[in-house]
């Protein structure tokens, strides 16, 4: 992690001939998950999300994206519609580390060193990995670490809406969901293959999250030439 903020920040500090305009900023909202315990609303924040996020504006209608959000994903089945899981009632509640690297798109020309206000809805998408300890469920419903970490890749889809609020500030808001492809996150699968026996839930369906909340940027790097893109 340590050697990934060196290569973060060094990667947005050159300045070259062909330097565009950079973004550095933060990340707050909310984290509901969507998997084999709990609730199954896809947009329903219950956790605090607060992370990092950093931009490279090729162009007025893409930037080359990163971002790490720090959330607890929650699941608990009595929250649930479905008869079955409030019956069972299992519950969980774990730490999430995402990094997500990917570009941004927008619906509009956004030149940030055009005059006056403007805004434009913008789609984001690449590939994460969200660091997570692993567990299970006991025969009896109980929780049980195993102990072991693991890294779940996946694919962010964000939508948003971003607009200027003043010479140098960027306020944006965004909803983007993560495809997974691991069933760990809920501990619906154990890690250990020795407690296969021990998954629950529909198994051919790998789990997902969401992040709800708003970015604020700053912006800064000389007049860009967009004259190659």
């Amino acid at each position: 992690m340590r050697y990934f903020f060196l290569i973060f920040i060094s990667t947005f500090a050159l300045n070259n001939v062909d330097a565009q305009i950079y973004e550095l900023g933060i990340f707050a909202g909310g984290s509901n998950f969507i998997g084999d315990v709990g609730a199954t609303d896809y947009i329903s924040p219950n956790q605090l999300a607060i992370g990092a996020i950093a931009k490279w504006n090729r162009s007025p209608r893409h930037s080359f994206r990163a971002s790490i959000i720090y959330s607890d994903l929650e699941g608990i089945d009595s929250k649930s519609d479905d008869p079955r899981r409030i019956e069972r009632d299992y519950s969980f509640n774990a730490s999430i580390l995402e990094i997500s690297l990917g570009m941004e798109f927008t619906f509009l020309d956004f030149d940030l060193h055009s005059s006056g206000m403007k805004g434009t809805p913008y789609l984001y998408t690449g590939i994460s990995t969200a660091y997570h300890n692993n567990f299970y469920f006991s025969p009896t419903g109980n929780r049980v670490s195993e102990n072991t970490s693991s890294w779940a890749y996946g694919i962010p889809m964000v939508l948003g809406y971003k607009t200027n609020i003043s010479n140098h500030l960027i306020l944006a808001a965004e909803i983007g969901a993560r495809y997974t492809f691991s069933d760990e996150l809920d501990g619906s699968v154990p890690d250990s293959e020795d407690r296969e026996q021990l998954s629950f839930g529909n198994t051919n369906s790998n789990d997902w999250y969401v992040f709800s909340g708003i970015t604020l940027t700053y912006t800064f790097g000389r007049r860009p030439c967009y004259c190659n893109f």
